[in-house]
């Protein structure tokens, strides 16, 4: 079966289920930036992307809502990011 997501997306997609199983609730886009090294556009901009692609769903303007919409089989391992990557 063809993934539905790049790589990078995917990676963003393991760190949700990971966060949200440590913590009990869905990372915040600030966790997102601190995990991977970027921008703050940068990860609005992937947030938004994965709900357009149906991967996540999210309430706007309710912190921590993000919700994955794929079977769990299909989340790849997260990977700790090297400086210069995704």
């Amino acid at each position: 079966m063809a993934r539905r997501f790049t790589e990078k997306q995917g990676q963003y997609l393991a760190f949700i289920y990971n966060y949200t199983v440590l913590h009990g609730q869905a990372p915040s886009e600030a966790d997102m930036q601190r995990f991977f090294g970027k921008t703050p556009p940068t990860i609005h901009q992937m947030v938004v992307k994965l709900a357009e692609l149906q991967l996540i769903s999210r309430k706007p303007g309710q912190a921590r809502s993000i919700e994955l919409l794929i079977d769990l089989d299909e989340i790849p391992r997260l990977l700790r990011p090297s400086i210069g990557q995704l």
